[in-house]
């Protein structure tokens, strides 16, 4: 919204040097016409922008001069000076290409003049020795040869010098580089100038003619001598890997590029180039000079990145058009990709991952050109059956989900090329006569691409192309619901924008399909059934996410398509709106109308406003949508209004009424996305009012009387503007009023944000400038008062809002009249930067802050100021004032501390609870952030203070550290202050120093022992007993009754303020690097001591609140320090890290590395340390770092030193936490993952317990932060393929552990031998999950690992069973998996057999079960094929049917063989083509009414429940049996007699389980039967008597629960008139019982119980008029069962109830004209209803306001007005909460 302001162009204006100026002014005329004088008046500008329009004029004036035919010398003289100036601008100056462009336009009869000038500038500048000038000469060349006629032929004359320079610049500059090893800064800059060098000289060879005729050169001619110095430079910049990647990159470009030009015959060129590759160059058959310059790239050991960079090279810069190069370019062409696949394998890094996948892209766009006109051979070698077409697209399937974007991209590409490539390589005679249903290779990628799960991203891209390249017919034929499935993940933030990508290709390609087919208008009817129709079924019925999503990203696009849809869809949902106006959970029709007209408003699809009101929505309409119930017909409703793609659109009265109505009910939105969301809207509408009122007010000024036809022209613009200020200050009036004492925070929120968007967008006008309104008009005093006010509230974000609003008003605004309330005001923020609570000090912050800026401090602050007199002269400023101020308050503020502190050293106890440190210190930092500290003008008063500041904060940190730093901070504290207890409390204060270094691991300590350490620091920082026990009087007593909690808190939030005050002062104040400086305030001692200080404190503090704070005060520090230029400050980062890497390899017994704590404040040292490091470099810190903590972390023969590799395994954890250090670290995952795995296999606890750590960590960095509920959500898993191709090492390392793992489980002794890795190997696998595009192609392959997991499964423990079933699963291919499921059942053992293990079998059985669930998924095959391999699994399943019977002793095998036959029942009983279900076909179903006639269910169960496995087995059997039933119910003419068990059967059994899984199966078909969506007619109503008796005997809780929700689900009219017959009770009787349940129950069953209670309620009251009187005691004991359920104290799910229970009665007790209950009894239910309407719950809330929509909905109640007066009248005073 809004038009953004062009900036103003700054250019830095030219200059010449004095002897050029003295002979421009000996040139120039006497008139000034002539160039010289021209010349002369540019150079005398100042401004910029000024001398470009001069320099534009030199041509015009030499064309004329042209014409005279005259070239005078002044002319040549004034052609070289403007070389020199040329030269002289700096690269990026506007003015250099100004000036290259105007001599582009020189005349011919000047243009050798012009040459010759340059060509000798160019040439002293060429003579230049300084290194650090040549980056500007290679600056100068490159522009030259840049559009640049000239420039380009002066380089062309001076070839040899050129090149002379650059083999020189380039040489010399490399050697500096090495000089600087270390010096990061300097090295960045040469390496970027030896990248632009690289780069220009790849310029020079492809711009210069000259190098078309190079090869005939003599090899002793200076030319050719620099072409092979530059070439032997490239090469050894091309094998360099300490250079930066992209100085290897462009060596290689230039590499080939030189061989290109330099090489003769040209037609060898392709096999030289291959033999590099293959690295099998033969050295005898090549030119000398070729040997002497590439002589390292022709031995065998060439770096991966070397290889990949020549390949790069190789694809740019040779030209594959139309097979230019013949048989041998082609051999070259899949030698290139035979290569890249080899390397693929081998890269770990994340940057040569990229470079990686921009070149495989490459190469396949020189594929495309080759194809054009290759080959036959080719083509076989590239068509889509191909193994590279196979690896390639492996490649993408591997690669398509990486966490790089850029990455993901290039996978796209490669993907879209290939189909490319396919469609190249077909003969054209094919791809005429065959369709696509021909090609089979399109018709199976298209098949494998939909049977993927929707949750991949790469799914999206691929079926994008796939449209793109056989449009949209193919796929919808596949799969019609297509648009619904896409639409349906939507409500995924991550998915959505690659879902509303997809979408948008496909519609727009089905859109131009149906036009081009189409003869008549009616194919709009088709497009919008197939688009159109799910996106308002999602509108109208999805969850809120998901319809913000489509709302978002889908709508916009769809009415971009087709604007003229917009009538389809409004015409529908007005249709519906009435009846679906939507409720609290889901937004209707209404919601989805206002989402449309939203949409098609912000994108130009409605002309104007006036067309939106008067034909598509009514004032009604847009009112109901204004204070809708759901949050998101409110927004739309509001952005309708607010939000135009005109930013100059006028704001119609209409439009100002309704948004002054919705501010009145929506400023106390509880959800903060809506009022943020509520917030922008607003400041959007502003802007709109803002710009068109500057639209009016010209309008008004003009007068025009030929007025556009418009909506300007419909009123007066003063009438307008006068509109628009009445609007404003009634919007603020408003505001200010919910600002009232007490107002909720979401309401102040709200409130102060669109406040600060007012004074924001309308701000105090600025000369002629005229604005519409000014908030500070509408502020009086009381309204000052109010804004001030708000610093007291406990929330900073409203301190924040309502200080930014202050600062945003004029000073006279805030003006202070009354010097002893400033004086108060000032002391109060002093006393609150003291109080006991920390938003107090926070409050103490901000309220200096604002004194500060306002320049309201009082006079007697002047006398902490020694220079006032010379900072307050004549020229005193603003700045200057808030600085002067600023250094008054923190003198006042220092001192204040200083003596806080002194009285602290003598007693933390009285500090903590009398006068905590730290907020002192917060109102310090909190000034100094505020400050421009770069800009300061009293330095000579602000050093002192930055020096006191630092020797202050170091007494703090000495006073608190001892608690922070002792072995148990959290429950530190001295509470015995009398002198009785003085050495009893010596002896614990010297037993909490820290215990845990490296020797506590050695030896036991006694607690008794006094160790070595020293205690005089101690006693002198902590507390002198003495002092303290000589307190006297009640008072001084009763502040040092304090807490552990209180001293703690002090402690620890000192020693954040400390952390943050140094980190402020590194990062603000400038650093002095001379010994005398002018204006530095920090020196290099003053930053090592903070430096010292920090790395103390990370490295000895236990308590984690301290050295996290203390890490980001550090984290402050090392990033200056990196960017620092002072060499001896930069190194001292790198200085640190190796000290305390050798600290921790030592392991010395006396180290106070804490070694519990998870390693305390050393992993975050260490990261500090990392995360700083510059992320353009190398990242050599990291790379050592990691080598070194990873060789830590393994295993260790000595078991004594187990410390450090604690300390490694903590810090790498902490180092891949870290997100800052990106795909950085991503290479060392392989590492660290074989360092978690073997650590656990460590005897000593605390390796394991870190191993764990690290171990936990590394899962969520490879598979992603959890995003859902269910642990192993495929959105958390990756493809076994993807996997090994990300982290290739852990291949074979996995596979050998997973083989020692299956030894010592499958040991034939049987004992329990539990191998302690098992657990994380199996953890891992089963993260994996198969995938069609899963190829044949990766070296990787799964097979060898299967026999070891299958082993796995046999191991004693039952998790393990389970994990090695779910790891299997990714390993066997999908065609593989009923081979494998047979392979499985056929190990089983037979009935006869006499010995088998239950572990083995019952292994086996979960593999099977697993496997089988996976193929059943609908996603894969449910083709003919596909069933018929399932079937012939039946039949393998049916020979080991024993093990479902009696005859199998063990429960647990038989239930896990029980829920397979389910599982095989809900796959095979689908009737294929002409044939009965496969079940029948089989004799299944009969073996299954088999089992469940001969099992317990049928005959009782002589088992107790100490029977291990019983509960399980009674589930699965139960299953099956529900499954029979219901599969014998659905056949027609089924007799009775073959139901092997009946629901009446399983309700009557013993067992809970039994009866619970039956109830939960009836009640979901009953919710199914009541929603419409399931089947008609249900068999069940026959079994209303059972329910009624069963729920007057059941004592099992969650039985008793499901069979109330069951009569909740039916109908009352149904089974109500039974209960007399069935359990002997009145309909009446039965609700009084069902209220007795909710009165004396207090959980889930109350709440149903109550439902039940008032729908059969609802029922008599509706149906038995004539006997509501005698309902009236049973109604009054319900209403105050309803009432007893509104606590706020309650379950939320009583007060949904409760609610739920008076939106059902409304319309019979709440709203009725004819009331059966008394006036009190109503009364009652209203005050419910405003109780729940107030409560914390949203949920509870939103149920609430049911009951009133659902009252306000009832025709009656404006009938009933006269009723409902004294209700409210009776309610005035009920108690309501802002």
């Amino acid at each position: 919204m809004g038009v953004k302001k062009k900036k103003e162009m700054q250019v830095t204006a030219l200059t010449i040097c004095h002897q050029d100026l003295e002979t421009l002014r000996s040139l120039a005329d006497v008139e000034g016409k002539n160039l010289a004088s021209l010349l002369l008046h540019c150079v005398q500008l100042t401004d910029g922008v000024s001398q470009i329009h001069c320099v534009k004029q030199i041509v015009p004036l030499l064309e004329k001069a042209d014409k005279n035919g005259a070239c005078d010398p002044s002319i040549r003289s004034c052609l070289d000076i403007l070389a020199g100036i040329y030269l002289s601008l700096s690269l990026k100056n506007p003015l250099k290409k100004v000036l290259a462009s105007s001599l582009n336009g020189l005349p011919e009869f000047f243009l050798t003049e012009a040459v010759q000038s340059f060509t000798s500038r160019l040439q002293e500048e060429l003579s230049t020795t300084d290194v650090y000038s040549y980056r500007k000469v290679i600056d100068n060349i490159s522009c030259c040869m840049e559009n640049f006629d000239v420039g380009r032929a002066g380089v062309s004359n001076l070839l040899k010098n050129v090149l002379h320079f650059m083999q020189k610049s380039l040489t010399e500059i490399s050697e500096e580089n090495r000089k600087f090893a270390g010096n990061h800064i300097v090295q960045t800059q040469l390496m970027n100038d030896l990248s632009v060098g690289t780069r220009v000289s790849v310029m020079l060879v492809q711009k210069i003619q000259d190098f078309q005729t190079l090869h005939v050169r003599i090899s002793s001619s200076p030319t050719w001598q620099s072409m092979c110095g530059l070439l032997s430079i490239f090469t050894k910049f091309l094998i360099d890997d300490h250079l930066l990647q992209t100085i290897q990159s462009t060596s290689g470009l230039a590499v080939i590029l030189f061989i290109k030009a330099m090489f003769h015959p040209p037609e060898e060129i392709p096999d030289l180039i291959s033999s590099l590759l293959l690295r099998s160059v033969d050295c005898t058959s090549i030119p000398d000079w070729f040997l002497n310059c590439c002589r390292s790239l022709c031995c065998a050991d060439v770096s991966q990145s070397t290889l990949l960079f020549l390949c790069q090279g190789t694809l740019t810069m040779l030209d594959w058009q139309n097979g230019r190069m013949g048989p041998s370019g082609e051999a070259l062409l899949l030698n290139i990709v035979h290569v890249l696949f080899t390397l693929s394998s081998q890269i770990k890094e994340s940057t040569l991952e990229l470079f990686f996948s921009r070149i495989l892209a490459s190469w396949t766009n020189s594929a495309i050109h080759v194809l054009e006109s290759s080959s036959p051979s080719l083509k076989n070698s590239l068509n889509g059956n191909s193994s590279i077409v196979g690896k390639l697209l492996e490649y993408v399937y591997t690669h398509w989900e990486h966490p790089l974007d850029a990455l993901r991209h290039q996978t796209k590409i490669i993907f879209r090329n290939v189909l490319q490539i396919h469609q190249l390589t077909k003969e054209k005679s094919d791809s005429e006569a065959s369709g696509l249903a021909a090609d089979r290779f399109i018709c199976e990628l298209t098949e494998s691409l939909l049977r993927l799960e929707w949750h991949v991203k790469g799914k999206y891209m691929c079926l994008g192309c796939l449209v793109d390249y056989t449009g949209i017919g193919h796929i919808l034929a596949l799969a019609k619901t297509i648009p619904s499935q896409i639409l349906e993940v939507m409500g995924d933030q991550s998915l959505v924008p690659y879902a509303s990508d997809l979408l948008e290709t496909m519609f727009r390609s089905h859109k131009s399909h149906l036009k081009s087919q189409a003869v008549d208008s009616t194919w709009i009817d088709e497009w919008h059934e197939t688009w159109v129709s799910p996106l308002l079924f999602i509108l109208c019925e999805g969850n809120l996410d998901q319809k913000s999503y489509v709302i978002d990203y889908y709508l916009p696009k769809l009415l971009n398509c087709s604007p003229e849809s917009l009538s389809y869809m409004v015409k529908i949902l007005q249709s519906s709106a009435d009846a679906k106006s939507g409720s609290y959970n889901s937004t209707g029709a209404l919601g989805a109308l206002m989402a449309c007209l939203r949409a098609a408003r912000a994108h130009g699809h409605l002309r104007s406003a006036t067309d939106v009101w008067r034909n598509l929505v009514s004032s009604a309409r847009i009112k109901q949508g204004l204070i809708h119930q759901h949050c998101q017909v409110r927004i739309d409703t509001l952005g309708l209004l607010c939000e135009s793609n005109r930013s100059t659109e006028i704001v119609s009265t209409e439009e100002m009424q309704w948004i002054q109505f919705f501010i009145a009910y929506n400023l106390n939105s509880q959800s903060p996305g809506v009022r943020q969301q509520i917030c922008s809207l607003l400041k959007k509408l502003f802007c709109r009012i803002q710009e068109s009122s500057q639209v009016l007010y010209k309008l008004e000024q003009s007068r025009s009387k030929h007025e556009p036809e418009n909506e300007l022209s419909k009123q007066h613009p003063s009438v307008s503007l006068q509109q628009y200020k009445n609007f404003m200050s009634s919007i603020c009036n408003s505001l200010f009023e919910a600002l009232f004492p007490g107002s909720s925070y979401p309401t102040r929120f709200s409130a102060l944000t669109i406040l600060g968007s007012v004074a924001e967008v309308f701000p105090v006008p600025e000369g002629q400038v005229q604005t519409v309104y000014q908030l500070s008009h509408d502020i009086d005093v009381g309204r000052f008062q109010t804004l001030m006010e708000c610093f007291t509230s406990t929330f900073e974000e409203v301190k924040i809002l309502a200080f930014d609003l202050l600062m945003k008003l004029p000073k006279t605004v805030v003006q202070f009249q009354d010097s002893e309330k400033l004086q108060g005001l000032f002391q109060a923020a002093l006393e609150l930067s003291t109080s006991t609570k920390p938003y107090d000090c926070v409050t103490a912050s901000y309220l200096l802050n604002f004194l500060i800026w306002q320049n309201a401090l009082p006079s007697s602050l002047s006398a902490y100021l020694q220079t006032q007199q010379a900072a307050c002269g004549d020229g005193d400023t603003s700045a200057i004032v808030v600085e002067r101020n600023t250094l008054m308050v923190i003198k006042c503020l220092l001192e204040n501390l200083e003596e806080e502190i002194s009285q602290a050293e003598n007693s933390l106890l009285q500090a903590a609870a009398s006068f905590p440190l730290y907020g002192r210190a917060h109102c310090i930092t909190g000034a100094l952030q505020r400050l421009s500290l770069n800009s300061l003008q009293l330095v000579s008063e602000w050093r002192p203070v930055v020096e006191k500041l630092l020797l202050v904060s170091y007494r703090l940190s000495a006073v608190v550290s001892p608690v922070i730093q002792s072995s148990s901070p959290e429950g530190l504290i001295p509470m015995d202050t009398d002198s009785e207890s003085a050495s009893r409390l010596q002896m614990i204060l010297s037993e909490i120093q820290p215990r845990d270094t490296n020797d506590y691991f050695n030896q036991a300590k006694i607690l008794k022992e006094r160790d070595s350490f020293d205690l005089e620091d101690l006693n002198a920082s902590v507390l002198d007993i003495g002092a303290s026990a000589e307190i006297k009087g009640s008072k001084e007593r009763k502040t040092c009754d304090v807490t552990a909690q209180m001293v703690l808190v002090c402690c620890w939030r000192s020693m954040k303020e400390v952390a943050l005050l140094l980190g402020t002062l590194c990062q603000l104040l400038p650093m002095q690097s001379t010994p005398e400086p002018l204006s530095g305030l920090l020196t290099v001692e003053q930053v090592k001591e903070i430096g010292d200080y920090f790395k103390q404190h990370l490295l000895q503090s236990r308590h984690r609140g301290a050295f996290e704070l203390a890490y980001t005060g550090f984290v402050k520090l090392t990033e200056i320090l990196n960017r620092c230029p002072n060499v001896s400050l930069q190194k001292l980062p790198e200085h640190w890290l190796w000290n305390v890497l050798e600290e921790i390899k030592c392991s010395d017994p006396s180290s106070k590395l804490c070694a519990t704590r998870r390693s305390a404040g050393l992993p975050f040292y260490i990261q500090a340390l990392l995360a700083s490091e510059p992320k353009k470099g190398k990242m050599d810190l990291l790379k050592i770092t990691m080598k070194e903590l990873i060789s830590l972390a393994g295993p260790t023969d000595d078991s004594q030193s187990t410390v450090p590799q604690v300390h490694a395994l903590n810090i790498l954890r902490a180092l891949f936490r870290d997100t800052r250090l990106g795909e950085n670290i991503i290479p060392y995952v392989a590492d660290g993952a074989k360092a978690a795995i073997l650590g656990f296999t460590s005897p000593v606890w605390a390796v394991r317990n870190s191993s764990t750590l690290l171990f936990s960590t590394l899962i969520t960095r490879i598979f992603g932060v959890k995003r859902g509920k269910d642990e192993l959500s495929k959105k958390n898993r990756m493809t076994g393929s993807e996997f090994f191709s990300r982290f290739p090492e852990l291949y074979p390392f996995l596979l050998q552990q997973l083989e020692a793992v299956a030894n010592t489980v499958d040991s034939d002794a049987g004992e329990l031998n539990r191998h302690p890795s098992m657990f994380l190997l199996l953890l891992v696998l089963g993260r994996l999950y198969p995938s069609p595009m899963d190829g044949t192609y990766s070296t990787l392959s799964m097979a060898p690992f299967i026999p070891f997991i299958m082993r796995c499964g046999h191991s004693p423990v039952y998790r393990s069973r389970e994990m090695a079933a779910r790891a299997l699963v990714p390993f066997v291919m999908v065609d593989e998996i009923p081979n494998t499921i047979r392979t499985l059942l056929a190990k089983l053992p037979n009935s006869t057999d006499q010995c088998f293990r239950q572990n083995h079998i019952h292994g086996t059985l979960l593999q099977v079960f697993h496997l089988l669930q996976a193929s059943s998924d609908s996603k894969y095959r449910l083709n003919t094929y596909f069933q018929q391999e399932l079937a012939d699994v039946a039949v393998c399943t049916r020979a080991k049917l024993w093990l479902a019977e009696r005859q199998n002793p063990c429960l647990v095998t038989r239930a896990v063989y029980i829920d397979i036959l389910f599982l095989l029942t809900r796959c095979l009983d689908k009737p294929t083509k002409g044939n009965q279900p496969a079940l029948e076909h089989l004799g299944f179903w009969g073996d299954i009414r088999r089992i469940i006639s001969r099992s317990e269910l049928m005959t009782g169960f002589p088992y107790t429940f100490t029977v291990p496995g019983l509960p399980q087995y009674l589930q699965s059997l139960t299953k099956l049996a529900i499954a029979a039933v219901w599969a014998v119910e659905a056949q027609a003419g089924e007799q009775a007699r073959d139901i092997p068990i009946s629901f009446s059967q399983l309700l009557e059994s013993s067992f809970p389980e039994v009866r619970l899984l039956t109830l939960e199966a009836l009640l979901e078909r009953f919710s199914t039967a009541a929603s419409g969506l399931g089947e008609k007619g249900l068999p069940l109503w026959n079994m209303r008597g059972t329910f009624l008796m069963l729920a007057m005997k059941e004592n099992h809780p969650e039985c008793f629960c499901k069979i109330l929700k069951i009569l909740h689900r039916m109908d009352p009219s149904e089974w109500l008139p039974e209960t007399e017959h069935c359990i002997h009770l009145t309909p009446k009787e039965f609700l009084i019982w069902t209220m007795d349940i909710a009165s004396n129950e207090r959980s889930e069953i109350q709440s149903v119980a109550l439902r039940l209670a008032s729908k059969v309620i609802a029922h008599c009251m509706q149906t038995c008029e004539e006997t509501r009187d005698s309902m009236v005691p049973t109604l009054k004991q319900w209403v105050r069962l309803v009432a007893s359920s509104c606590g706020e104290h309650l379950p939320t799910e009583s007060r949904l109830a409760a609610a739920e229970a008076l939106t059902s009665t409304t319309p019979f007790l709440l709203t009725s004209p004819d009331p059966v209950l008394e006036l009190q009894d109503t009364l009652a239910l209203w005050r419910c209803v405003l109780t729940l309407l107030q409560s914390e719950e949203q949920a509870v809330r939103d149920a609430a306001t049911e009951t009133v929509a659902t009252a306000m909905s009832q025709e009656n109640t404006c009938q009933s007005t006269g009723f409902l007066v004294p209700v409210a009248d009776d309610l005035g005073s009920f108690p309501w909460s802002m």
